[in-house]
């Protein structure tokens, strides 16, 4: 019989537990709780992409990212596509869908709607959620909303045949 790694088998625990505070935030966004505290630290650091910005704290958090987000997109449905986790760090890709229903980035409602991928790391600390680097996919939220930020030259050009990429001579 193989003996059992207690190391492993602790780390694996870990990971869980990392795993389960991290789905207890997912589901309180889900419900549209507004009170962030019992998931998150005090401190913690939500460092988003461009466009996004970074937010320090709960009450940053709360009025610069969750407010204007609930505001400018109603009837949001989160939908985790895949999660993993290991040791104090968990990490999902997903998207919301979400009904453009109110001001975003300078656009008027749509009323279109859309899907707002992301990707979301997270560092877990005694349960609560201490860091959060996070990606929001605004070119493509923007694009859906009739806002293409590349004017077509984005490389999704080459994908579609529309234009020829370059390479490097002699290749």
């Amino acid at each position: 019989m193989k003996p059992v790694d207690q190391e492993a088998l602790s780390h694996r625990k870990h990971s869980l537990d990392t795993l389960a505070a991290v789905k207890r935030m997912e589901a309180a966004l889900a419900r549209g709780e507004t009170d962030m505290s019992a998931y998150f630290t005090q401190d913690f650091l939500w460092r988003g992409n461009r466009g996004a910005g970074t937010k320090r704290g709960i009450a940053e958090f709360r009025r610069n990212w969750q407010r204007p987000l609930r505001a400018a997109f109603s009837e949001r449905v989160y939908r985790t596509e895949q999660m993993i986790a290991d040791g104090d760090w968990a990490a999902c890709f997903g998207h919301i869908e979400a009904n453009h229903t109110g001001a975003f980035m300078g656009i008027a409602p749509t009323g279109r709607r859309i899907k707002i991928p992301y990707m979301d790391f997270w560092r877990v600390d005694a349960g609560r959620i201490a860091d959060n680097p996070v990606f929001v996919d605004l070119a493509e939220v923007l694009f859906q909303l009739g806002h293409d930020v590349f004017g077509g030259e984005g490389w999704e050009a080459f994908d579609e045949g529309r234009r020829e990429p370059p390479a490097p001579e002699g290749t």
